[in-house]
């Protein structure tokens, strides 16, 4: 028996596996967390119906799971497909869906978890590893460095902790590589990606780390040199909490202790070895040469044609390993930990320090770093510059040639009131469905580095609205500045430079626009379904296919929150106030002959350009915090209250 395994056999005395010292003697710095869970009972609703909106019963989840983790140990969560340990782990993590109601009491050290606390002591390393694919991996862990370390620590020191990092992950190599996405952008391999989430959470020396699945989708190989990182950082004195899939027999034994569920229940917890002798006295001796994992896994599922069979047998277990002396040192365990905080492990602080916030700086400390990667993710994306430049130069040419050189005719008002409301329209689908692509995309990598503390959300949303800016701004100005002249529009220098600020404000107000459908859509295609139903009715009552006075009344609101009928407006009584001779033929008796008449007949009063740029301010505020509001309700998370 080796000093891990003995550790767990006597809970009351903890070694470091190196050097068979107690841990504490080791003179290892930083704090040492025991975390145990108590009756935790998490309950779904179930719906039906074809609108699914009447709630009719519900479905018990996890059956009164009872744990605990202690410094130094590397706990493996398993169970086969739907046996609740993902759900056992968002529990852990104040990560479950909104929906679930989840009771239960969480402890660390003798006091009761609460999110900032858990945020401010641990870590959480992600099955899916979301990066910001144009930073290279030694940028990256900057950013992590400058937002997640204590606000009194120095540049220097944060540098140097990067460049310790990336040698015990073994990053060196490719500190200097992008990142990448992938299928769009090449970057570094599967197993550099996965060192470096690992290397992201670690940065700080939390004591406390959980991890989901960090093996899916690598080799054997590579899995194993995960799990050997994660083995690593246990016998550095910190507490791992990891759900693992079909891990081989070489991962398994890195393992120290197993929680294997069956059916949303405790099925056992304990070493791996002691496992194996639990399951003989069941009646289910594992093959020599046979991987344990597949042997447990295999006899706690359902197997199709065996049902109650199967369910027979894990009921059986779960009750056995209950009342079972090993159950009840488990029980007794996370009693002591809620208790006196120390878990039976002499050295272990008894009280963790109330923490008000999870974040380590301050807002503008924040800022700047977020701000600084926004601004290199935008110029990095280069063929995405290119393609929107290229697009504006593009329209503005098409708008030009279409109506090239219009006269001062019946004609020729017609043509440029179309190709001013077609320069309004263009560019509003451009710059609504280009934020609502990269926005929506962007979004699971904010609320991950939300929830890990790393800063607040107006942060977030501010330092990319001003990143954006800069584009909303080139963009319109590139086709109004190719079409105005090439169509024939008012000559005069100012209301040229007018013309080109309404459809400056126009991009931006669409732009917050698209930001509100962004943060209320759940993802990026239900977004890009929402933004062209909800464009349309705007563009209709946006005054040029429908007249400003003959709105019906029941609809008349949707004329008001139109950007289209305020920018229309501005631009139209641009162009025409203060023309004095349209040309007319001499047969017609009902033509336009001036400016005037041809704002008359829009349903647009003369002078009111002030007005509408005004309002199109408005509406650019209005949905900008229409959308930050949206943002805030996706980052809330669960209150401690809901696990009672």
């Amino acid at each position: 028996m080796d000093a891990r395994t003995e550790a767990y056999d006597n809970p009351g005395f903890v070694k470091d596996a190196e050097t068979s010292v107690p841990i504490e003697a080791s003179g290892k710095r930083g704090e040492r967390l025991a975390y145990s869970w108590e009756n935790l009972n998490v309950y779904a609703p179930v719906l039906q119906g074809c609108c699914k909106r009447n709630k009719v019963s519900e479905k018990h989840i996890l059956r009164n799971v009872t744990g605990v983790c202690r410094p130094g140990e590397l706990l493996a969560i398993m169970g086969a497909s739907g046996a609740g340990k993902t759900t056992l782990l968002n529990c852990l993590t104040f990560r479950s869906d909104q929906t679930l109601k989840i009771k239960g009491k969480l402890y660390v050290n003798g006091r009761q978890v609460t999110p900032n606390l858990l945020t401010s002591r641990s870590a959480y390393v992600q099955q899916e590893d979301l990066f910001v694919g144009t930073l290279t991996v030694k940028e990256q862990l900057t950013f992590q460095a400058n937002l997640r370390m204590d606000s009194g620590i120095s540049t220097r020191d944060r540098m140097a902790r990067v460049e310790e990092v990336m040698i015990e992950l073994n990053l060196v190599k490719c500190a200097n590589t992008l990142i990448g996405y992938p299928g769009r952008l090449k970057g570094i391999s599967g197993g550099e990606t996965k060192r470096l989430a690992f290397a992201c959470e670690v940065l700080t020396d939390p004591p406390l780390m959980f991890c989901d699945e960090p093996t899916t989708g690598l080799d054997s190989f590579m899995a194993q040199n995960i799990v050997e990182v994660m083995r690593n950082l246990a016998q550095k004195g910190k507490t791992i909490i990891s759900t693992i899939h079909q891990p081989s027999s070489e991962v398994f034994a890195l393992f120290d202790r197993v929680l294997l569920m069956a059916e949303g229940r405790t099925a056992y917890l304990g070493s791996t070895e002691t496992a194996l002798q639990f399951f003989a006295g069941m009646g289910k001796v594992c093959p020599d040469n046979y991987n344990p994992a597949d042997f447990f896994v295999g006899n706690l599922a359902i197997e199709p044609g065996k049902e109650e069979e199967c369910k027979q047998f894990v009921e059986n277990a779960c009750d056995a390993f209950e009342k079972s002396s090993s159950g009840q040192d488990v029980l007794q365990a996370a009693k002591d930990n809620a208790q006196n905080g120390n878990g039976g492990i002499q050295g272990l602080d008894a009280q963790v320090q109330v923490v008000k916030s999870p974040y380590k700086v301050g807002w503008w400390s924040q800022f700047k770093p977020v701000l600084n990667r926004a601004v290199v993710e935008n110029i990095r994306e280069i063929m995405v510059l290119r393609v929107k430049i290229f697009q504006a130069i593009v329209i503005g040419l098409l708008i030009g040639l279409i109506y090239l050189d219009q006269n001062q005719d019946q004609n020729g008002v017609q043509n440029i009131n179309g190709a001013l409301f077609i320069m309004v329209t263009q560019t509003s689908f451009g710059s609504i469905f280009g934020v609502v692509n990269t926005f929506c995309a962007q979004l699971p990598v904010f609320l991950r580095e939300h929830f890990n503390g790393m800063y607040r959300t107006d942060v977030y949303f501010l330092a990319k609205n001003v990143a954006e800016i800069p584009l909303s701004i080139v963009t319109p100005i590139v086709i109004i500045s190719i079409s105005y002249f090439m169509v024939g529009m008012n000559p005069l220098a100012e209301r040229f430079f007018i013309a080109m600020g309404v459809l400056v404000i126009v991009s931006n107000a669409v732009t917050s626009f698209g930001l509100m459908v962004s943060c209320l859509a759940p993802n990026v295609n239900v977004a890009l379904g929402m933004s062209a139903p909800l464009i349309v009715p705007l563009m209709i009552f946006g005054g040029y296919f429908l007249n400003s006075d003959t709105v019906p009344v029941y609809f008349i609101w949707i004329k008001y929150i139109s950007w289209f009928n305020y920018a229309n407006e501005a631009l139209m009584v641009n162009q025409w106030e203060g023309v004095s001779n349209i040309t007319c033929p001499a047969e017609s008796d009902s033509c336009l002959r001036d400016g005037g008449e041809v704002i008359e007949s829009l349903g647009y009063g003369e002078n009111s350009i002030d007005f509408d740029i005004g309002l199109l301010f408005a509406l650019l505020v209005g949905f900008r915090v229409l959308a930050f509001l949206f943002l805030l309700m996706r980052t809330s998370r669960k209150s401690v209250k809901n696990y009672e």
